[in-house]
């Protein structure tokens, strides 16, 4: 496809929806993905203890009733978002980073490449230390020893793309994962006895950041921290085939993948830390109490569920070093590079006490990340999906700051920064800055950005000028 047969639409007239849509539609896509390929690729992101603690520790904080309908709210919404965003990553085969040129102009996008990368980078540190905590926990040893041997046996597992490998080994861990924390909830209840009170727990005192509104909303608002998932959906949609659209709007990235994911992984971690005697509820405490109960068992399905994950954690980290460096340095070096790059930075901030400030990470990602999301979804919405995006289009078409996204992006961070600085001043509205933050941050966002597409529409994308069909 070369660059003048792309029709952009910034009229929002009809007659472009309809031309840029057919544009989508072309193209021989022989050289993406098949629909089971790229689901068990992307289904790795299914797994991780952080679902399992994170679903207890709002349990715990909240009651397990709260817990369970913000966790369905959640569910509702990622399944939602990710559908429209999914379909339009698969429609224009447009990453991150390349539609982040369309919403912030090429430098703009290149801040949000960099973040995307050390998110991703951030994860992979998390979940390789939670595998690590688990094998000296089971076998002792120096924490760094366990770490080294993590990033060395992950970082083959990415090179040579994730089209190649990922799908096989996802799908192979999969049943592994499923089955042993099942076999983990048989465990515990067969050990230390089944009963419904893991159902009916509730908070002993009310806790103090949970004035900001009732457990259910701050559950909710919770799991907007992880709304990296969104931008992970896109960078993963961009690879998959147009026909199968559908499958993965539902299947892939849509709601039945957080069921699983979100679902799955809460209720079967509210049961065991509210089974297991002395169990805290921790990612680390999880990981460890299945180690302790379970041996080897226990070992091999934390080993499974981190190291599923983390091949995307760990593939999407190079991906967006490369592109980053690619857009501000001009340097091409080999996939290998940023991969080994990537890995090394991994293994040092493992050296480092990074689990315990993983609270603080989220809510300070989730500010730029729910701004970004609101952004691309309101973008995307108001174009009514139109293919504006191609990555045959190069960044020399793009002016390199597109104010209309940079404004929004800009104005809502700063709201979700000062919501959460609220504690800082006065903790008794702690709980009104952890809960209204994001949503207020996404909220800003749509507003900001709406009211720019319809007053500035020369500024609706990043691109120079408009490039026509006939």
């Amino acid at each position: 496809m070369e660059v003048q047969t792309v029709s952009l639409n910034l009229t929002g007239s009809n007659d472009d929806v309809e031309a840029t849509d057919a544009l989508a539609r072309e193209g021989n896509d022989s050289d993406q993905m098949s629909r089971g390929s790229l689901s068990m690729a992307w289904y790795g992101v299914a797994s991780a203890m952080f679902y399992v603690y994170v679903g207890a520790a709002f349990a715990v904080a909240y009651g397990t009733a709260n817990a369970l309908i913000g966790l369905v709210l959640t569910i509702i919404v990622y399944g939602v978002i990710n559908a429209v965003l999914s379909k339009y990553a698969i429609n224009n085969r447009t990453t991150v980073a390349q539609f982040s040129r369309t919403i912030l102009g090429t430098a703009g996008s290149s801040i949000a490449t960099i973040i995307f990368a050390l998110i991703a980078i951030y994860y992979a540190v998390f979940e390789g230390s939670i595998v690590a905590y688990a094998f000296m926990t089971a076998f002792g040893g120096e924490m760094w020893m366990w770490s080294l041997i993590v990033v060395a046996y992950s970082t083959p597992l990415i090179i040579g793309g994730v089209r190649r490998f990922l799908d096989k080994l996802n799908g192979w861990l999969l049943p592994i994962y499923f089955f042993g924390l099942v076999a983990a909830i048989i465990w515990a209840g067969v050990q230390y006895g089944f009963s419904d009170t893991w159902l009916t727990q509730a908070p002993e005192l009310p806790v103090p950041f949970a004035m900001g509104g009732p457990g259910w909303l701050a559950t909710f608002a919770g799991y907007m921290g992880m709304w990296i998932l969104m931008m992970f959906t896109m960078d993963f949609a961009a690879l998959g085939k147009r026909k199968d659209t559908k499958f993965h709007q539902w299947i892939t990235f849509g709601p039945v993948f957080y069921v699983l994911a979100f679902g799955f992984s809460a209720v079967a971690g509210i049961f065991l830390t509210f089974t297991i005697p002395g169990l805290e509820a921790s990612e680390t405490g999880i990981a460890g109490g299945l180690v302790t109960m379970m041996g080897l068992l226990g070992l091999l399905v934390v080993w499974t569920s981190q190291t599923r994950i983390n091949t995307a954690n760990y593939y999407l980290g190079a991906s967006n070093l490369k592109a980053f460096a690619e857009r501000v340095f001009r340097v091409k070096l080999p996939n290998l590079f940023w991969v080994l790059l990537s890995s090394v930075i991994i293994f040092l901030l493992m050296l480092l006490p990074i689990v315990q400030y993983l609270l603080i990470a989220l809510a300070w990602q989730g500010v730029l990340v729910t701004a970004w999301v609101s952004i691309a979804l309101t973008h995307v919405l108001l174009s009514r999906g139109g293919g504006q995006e191609h990555s045959a289009i190069g960044d020399q078409h793009y002016r390199p700051f597109n104010s209309n996204g940079l404004i929004a992006w800009v104005v809502a961070t700063v709201i979700g920064i000062i919501m959460l600085q609220l504690g800082q001043f006065n903790p008794d509205l702690a709980g009104i800055g952890t809960t209204w933050g994001p949503i207020l941050t996404v909220v800003a966002a749509a507003l900001v950005y709406g009211i720019l597409w319809k007053a500035r529409p020369t500024s609706r994308t990043g691109l120079i000028k408009v490039v026509g069909t006939r």
